[in-house]
């Protein structure tokens, strides 16, 4: 049952309920969810909840009815996240743990962790002990084995995942290993689920191969029992009749464990198809329908492995899926970030001049704007965002060290770039040190119980109107009044009792202040994205420098763009984005902002930059990122 305790219960009248569920045997956790104070607990503890609902400082209690408690999503209405190290498993950035299904001796599992750390992978896997179907199989390197990852983590800074076999190796797990894979063979070995649940470690637990979803759920509700709550589910195929695949990867119990826990469920497509020319479409569609992740083997000579060569990626071919599920991330809200673990050193584990630790990013806006959006899409929880009330209030943020970073939208698919952010980037001795593509879904939004026909006013930022063009057109008796950012016209709105009155902006804006959603996805077109850069007083350390920008001017005179364009073409310099802007003071003068595929400050390039300073007026490389 769910115990939903009172705004201004007191601690006294909280360790009276506590109390009573200890003298009870009850198992019991506390949550806070949406500002609310809430106890879930397990059994009833010799009284039913309308007991409960009598004692000082209880508003009122929920019956759980499912047959796992601590794992429903009735007992814990946000999703977890599980740390690992600074990975976040669940939440806006998506999660790739990969490795040879084995390790199978230190420099080629050395070789293969460089491989996939290079391509964006965060946790790196790899079997010790390895259960096999046949006893005369390779059955792991044991010890030895835990030393190589160990070191993996120690030199390429991603924490490892290796599976454990019996409560007998708990020490050794503890000793080596970040997260402990519980394997499809040992879902329902429910002593070694008890073993893990008290190790305290991360556990990610693998269905087993005929598991219901329930048994599965089931199974982690042992692990939770014994006090620990860092489970991830892993949903690797079960065994059907279908013969052409190793087995069947059932993508439909991702929405159905997203509805019925609030645990983070990754995907293994490797195990889940034993094919390796099937383990890319399955791991786009896995997250596509939402997974917060995926666990890919790889190897870099597959036809050697002792172990699942067949069902493991080349390096390359990982390479080129971590590409494409960078392109498919967004649509489903998520991320790709190729810099989670640079970024993670650079922004975690660092004090402030103020002392403080971590660092903050600012935003325009309120909470639940696009903004703010962006800045837990790219930092996640790693920093603390702090709003601000203009573009420039924010970049002197920056600059006076108010705040480590700004994360500031230039372009938008649909409304063009924002200029006076282009402008800010010029005037300010600021550095770009990273960027973000955010997709924009629009929503019409208004008081619970409001009616379309009764509204008269729209509040919005005045971008947000020139992507949802077509639907207000549909509406041309309406009011468009123009505030700083999406979040603060829904706080408008809901701040007073006025049916008439609705805002444009994210789902989020609306569950953050109470208001509900009267029409959905309402921008011109749903192919709507804002690109979002992140500025600093200076570079990330360690950064993957896949991109620059800078800008420049050029004489008054025939061929002088062409001229610096050329100087690209001839280094073979791809040029993604050209923007001109008037220099202020000098009328039909120009500014060209350029963003390349190069990290124009690496010793490399130092030739390109003396050719090009020879060849404009003015030049500033405004980062590498």
């Amino acid at each position: 049952m769910l115990i939903i305790l009172e705004p201004d219960v007191t601690p006294q009248q909280k360790n009276a309920i506590l109390s009573v569920l200890r003298e009870g045997n009850a198992i019991y956790r506390e949550i806070t969810d949406a500002g609310q104070n809430i106890i879930g607990a397990t059994g009833t503890a010799g009284h039913d909840p309308a007991y409960f609902e009598k004692m000082a400082g209880v508003a009122r209690v929920v019956p759980v009815e499912t047959a796992f408690k601590l794992v429903s999503r009735q007992l814990h209405p946000e999703d977890s996240r599980v740390m690992v190290g600074d990975v976040s498993v669940g939440g806006e950035r998506i999660v790739v743990i990969a490795g040879p299904c084995a390790v199978e001796g230190r420099e080629r599992t050395m070789a293969i962790a460089k491989d996939v750390r290079r391509y964006g992978a965060v946790l790196f896997r790899g079997g010790a002990f390895k259960p096999r179907t046949s006893p005369y199989s390779f059955q792991g390197m044991g010890e030895e084995g835990l030393k190589i990852l160990a070191e993996v983590k120690q030199v390429y800074g991603m924490p490892v995942v290796t599976e454990i076999t019996t409560p007998a190796q708990a020490d050794l797990i503890m000793k080596y290993v970040d997260v402990v894979q519980i394997g499809a063979r040992n879902m329902q070995n429910f002593e070694l689920l008890k073993s893990v649940g008290r190790l305290g470690k991360p556990v990610l637990l693998k269905r087993g191969l005929s598991a219901t979803i329930e048994e599965w759920l089931m199974s982690a509700e042992y692990i939770l029992a014994e006090g620990n709550d860092k489970v991830i589910l892993c949903e690797r195929g079960i065994r059907t009749f279908e013969p052409y695949t190793r087995n069947t990867l059932d993508l439909s119990a991702i929405p159905v464990i997203k509805k019925l826990t609030h645990l983070p469920v990754i995907i293994d497509p490797s195990h889940a198809t034993g094919s390796r020319e099937k383990v890319s479409p399955m791991a786009r569609a896995a997250i596509a329908a939402g997974a917060d992740g995926l666990m890919i083997e790889v190897h870099n000579d597959p036809d050697s492995a002792t172990s699942d060569g067949a069902q493991s990626l080349y390096p390359a071919q990982f390479g080129q899926l971590m590409r494409d599920l960078y392109v498919i991330a967004p649509l489903v809200d998520k991320q790709v970030d190729f810099g989670y673990l640079d970024k993670a050193s650079n922004v975690v584990h660092t004090v402030r001049s103020d002392g403080e630790k971590g660092r903050k990013a600012a935003f325009l806006g309120d909470v639940g704007s696009f903004s703010h959006k962006a800045c837990l899409q790219f930092f996640g929880n790693q920093v603390k965002p702090l709003p601000v009330d203009s573009f420039r209030g924010l970049f002197e943020a920056v600059k006076t060290e108010a705040s480590d970073f700004g994360v500031v939208p230039l372009e938008n698919s649909l409304a063009g770039s924002v200029h006076e952010n282009y402008d800010l980037l010029l005037e300010y001795d600021l550095r770009i040190v990273g960027e973000i593509t955010l997709r924009i879904r629009h929503n019409l939004i208004g008081h619970p119980g409001t009616k379309v026909a009764d509204i008269r006013r729209i509040y919005s930022h005045p971008q947000v109107f020139q992507q949802c063009r077509q639907f207000l057109e549909r509406h041309g008796d309406w009011d468009l009044v123009s505030v700083t950012d999406t979040a603060r016209a829904v706080r408008n709105i809901s701040e007073k009792n006025d049916k008439t009155e609705a805002a444009i902006a994210g789902r989020e804006s609306a569950e953050i202040f109470g208001m509900t959603l009267l029409e959905e996805s309402i921008e011109t077109n749903p192919m709507n994205f804002t690109r979002f850069v992140i500025i600093g007083r200076e570079s990330l350390k360690n950064g993957s420098g896949k991109k620059s920008s800078m800008v420049f001017s050029t004489g008054n005179q025939p061929g002088a763009l062409f001229g610096v364009l050329k100087i690209f073409a001839d280094n073979q310099i791809n040029l993604v984005k050209l923007e001109s802007r008037p220099i202020h003071g000098k009328p039909w003068e120009y500014m060209f902002y350029v963003d390349l595929e190069v990290d124009m400050e690496k010793p490399d390039f130092a030739g390109v930059q003396k050719q090009l300073s020879g060849s404009v007026e003015y030049l500033k490389i405004l980062g590498s990122y």
